[in-house]
């Protein structure tokens, strides 16, 4: 019979959602639930990838400061001045911990442009407008064009840009992986159903002893 959930080992790549200062650092309005016990599992993933030299790329947010790319439910707070996902700030960069480099910046023109930031051989940044990584990005042409047909899912906020990105790529029938410990803000319940659907849910070690494993198109 045909299998179309089982992952595929050797066209496998890691997609981060918003590891970004903002989610991350105290006292900030957007700091996610459950950083600290997920940034173990977030930090092997991507130094994992990084060193078998497997595609990775971190979607980030960035809210203009009229308030014109930000989502309806916090539009009108931008408006009146919240002040965070700024382009240009250090509230929007990348977290030092899954930089490739110290001198990695956004480039927010190219990134508000739609154009994928290339910051490592294999590794790049995009900017998503909503929760979901694919909603007006280039990510599945970019996946594609990578030859991508299982992405590995960790980051920041299970409960809106984790999940919606889970269902996206289950809808352009991508192969999903996702990280339970290096995930904030999910419930066992929450990731126990998207088990049922076909995802397979790995932890950061597990999924990177299955990356490791000897060469083969299906999941060990």
């Amino acid at each position: 019979m045909p299998d179309y959930t089982t992952p595929e080992r050797a066209r496998t790549a890691l997609i981060t959602i918003n590891l970004q200062r903002d989610f991350v650092k105290d006292g900030s309005p957007l700091r996610s639930r459950g950083v600290g016990p997920a940034m173990p599992g977030i930090q092997r993933l991507v130094q994992g990838f990084r060193a078998a030299g497997l595609p990775i790329i971190h979607a980030v947010r960035l809210y203009r400061p009229d308030g014109s790319n930000v989502d309806s439910f916090r539009r009108r707070a931008v408006e009146e001045g919240l002040r965070v996902l700024m382009p240009g700030t250090m509230g929007a960069e990348l977290l030092e911990e899954v930089k490739p480099s110290s001198e990695v910046r956004l480039d927010p023109v190219a990134l508000l442009e739609g154009s994928p930031q290339q910051v490592g051989q294999q590794e790049w940044l995009i900017y998503k407008p909503r929760w979901g990584a694919f909603h007006g990005t280039a990510l599945e042409d970019k996946l594609r064009g990578l030859g991508v047909s299982t992405v590995v899912l960790c980051g920041c906020n299970f409960s809106t840009s984790i999940r919606s990105t889970v269902y996206e790529a289950g809808s352009r029938d991508l192969r999903v992986i996702l990280a339970p410990d290096a995930v904030t803000g999910a419930s066992e319940e929450a990731i126990t159903e998207l088990g049922r659907i076909g995802v397979y849910l790995m932890n950061s070690s597990a999924c990177l002893s299955w990356v490791a494993a000897q060469p083969g198109d299906a999941a060990a």
